[in-house]
């Protein structure tokens, strides 16, 4: 490897570890994956959460790139907003939330990647009778707010990727990312550390921007490159 070789390949590794990306949820089931992954790819990372106790004893208290940070999403734009600083350059988001839309752009974050769901418009696909689509909304009406989430990122100017995945799995992955364009697929599971690492990369990847992508993983599916993951999905 020559000289000018390792300079860049120091330079890129300087560019990722300066960013610092907020995560809404971090102590979730997805969420502390996507902060173990962050963390993994040398990004800085504040983590939001609710409850600080809890989180001191879910995650890596010890990662000087870690910082723990109260944050509610229930409790408004404001709160949220001084929550994310001046420091956190992009946002993932668990829950779907206006209020954490809102925030960003107080602060001026112009990069929003939203975990979504698949069948989130399942009314429109004409799956209101899916089981899946049922027992979702029937807790929350979970669904519904995280298409109203969607919609609102979609307006708002940020650049933003949501990523609908389909029913997770705790397990470790099983199977190849398969990843189609909105409203397309209709069942499937993914593990949730497939979840992560698509939304990690979504960050990595400008091919990302703008667009909704959504993921399941298949054991017959051929193993692709995100360039050529998100490349494959047009903007709408």
């Amino acid at each position: 490897m020559g000289k000018s070789e390792i300079t860049e390949e120091a330079e890129e590794n300087v560019s990722v570890k300066q960013k610092k990306i907020f995560v809404a949820g971090a102590t979730g089931s997805s969420g502390k994956r996507i902060v173990e992954q962050l963390l993994a790819k040398g990004f800085a990372v504040k983590a939001g959460v609710r409850d600080l106790d809890k989180a001191k004893t879910t995650l890596s208290k010890d990662n000087p790139s870690l910082q723990i940070v109260k944050a509610d999403v229930t409790e408004g734009s404001a709160k949220l907003s001084e929550a994310i600083g001046d420091d956190s350059e992009a946002v993932v988001d668990n829950f779907g939330t206006v209020n954490l839309v809102e925030a960003c752009r107080k602060r001026g974050v112009n990069r929003f990647i939203l975990i979504s769901s698949i069948l989130v418009n399942g009314a429109a696909m004409g799956q209101i009778l899916n089981p899946a689509y049922i027992f979702l909304n029937v807790f929350g009406l979970t669904l519904i707010a995280k298409l109203q989430a969607e919609q609102y990122i979609r307006k708002s100017g940020i650049n933003y990727t949501i990523i609908r995945p389909g029913g997770l799995r705790n397990e470790p992955p099983t199977g190849n990312i398969v990843m189609e364009t909105e409203d397309t697929l209709y069942e499937g599971t993914i593990s949730r550390d497939q979840v992560a690492e698509v939304a990690v990369e979504a960050l990595l990847h400008p091919e990302s921007s703008y667009k909704v992508v959504e993921i399941i993983s298949r054991v017959d599916a051929p193993k692709r490159s995100y360039e050529d993951l998100f490349g494959s999905i047009k903007q709408r």
